[in-house]
């Protein structure tokens, strides 16, 4: 055989036919990957300009008119369907009196789904503000809301303490028959009670609830004048308490005969 069609042939046996197949294959994915990722980005310019032309509410929102909410979210660019930023549109529905949690998601090929959670008010707050179930103050139109929420009262920051004590002692009277109405919380931490009998109760900043049950304890046993109710009861000693009066009113003094 001739040296060079016998050192050729040697070259071919040496040859390592897996790596050659695994190169090959490498390529072809690599290609096929290219070709891919150029029909996406072709479509995608396509189709940059897809609007969003439908959107659905969910949640079953209360005090916000579902018209409210789409009045917000048109004020976000809504021309580009993959440009549509989500945050935007969600905290433009979560600045909505009501609203407390929004969350906002895009369904092919043009809608976005809006999912909202109110706040459920538990009380007032300084006349002014609500409080949700979680302690937190928010503003909103309270003309639907039940006239028998509590009144609460106190420095700004304090709402969360407020609702907490409040409902600690909203238990212990209800318990014993009593409604608690109101609280309100100084500046300087000192704590006042209104029932609903028109009773007040000062608590002072110390031992709230302790002087709470001792209100508890006394008051079935408590005498006081004819003609006259209880006004209020000061609990802010360490032992005992003071009780003040004022005049019954001729229509108190009229159901009070009735009763």
């Amino acid at each position: 055989m001739h040296p060079f069609l016998e050192k050729a042939h040697k070259i071919k046996q040496n040859l390592n036919w897996s790596l050659i197949f695994g190169v090959s294959f490498f390529l072809v994915v690599v290609i096929g990957l290219v070709q891919i990722t150029t029909g996406v980005s072709d479509w995608l310019v396509k189709n940059k300009d897809a609007q969003i032309k439908h959107l659905t509410v969910q949640g079953h929102p209360k005090y916000t008119d579902e018209t409210a909410i789409i009045t917000a979210i048109k004020k976000a660019d809504l021309s580009s369907f993959f440009e549509l930023d989500v945050k935007h549109v969600q905290k433009l529905v979560q600045d909505l009196p009501w609203v407390a949690t929004v969350s906002v998601r895009k369904q092919w090929p043009d809608t976005i789904q809006v999912y909202v959670v109110e706040h459920e008010a538990v009380a007032h707050w300084n006349s002014d503000l609500l409080i949700n179930h979680n302690g937190e103050a928010f503003q909103a139109r309270s003309d639907k809301l039940s006239k028998d929420l509590p009144q609460l009262f106190g420095p700004e920051g304090s709402e969360q303490e407020a609702w907490i004590a409040f409902k600690q002692f909203d238990e212990m009277l209800k318990v014993n028959a009593l409604t608690l109405k109101s609280l309100a919380l100084s500046e300087r931490f000192s704590w006042q009670l209104w029932l609903d009998s028109g009773v007040r109760l000062n608590l002072g900043r110390r031992d709230k609830a302790k002087r709470v049950q001792r209100f508890i304890d006394v008051y079935p046993r408590m005498e006081y004048p004819e003609k006259a109710l209880i006004d209020a009861v000061d609990l802010r000693y360490d032992t005992g308490l003071a009780v003040s009066f004022k005049p019954v009113q001729e229509e108190q003094l009229q159901n009070k005969s009735k009763a």
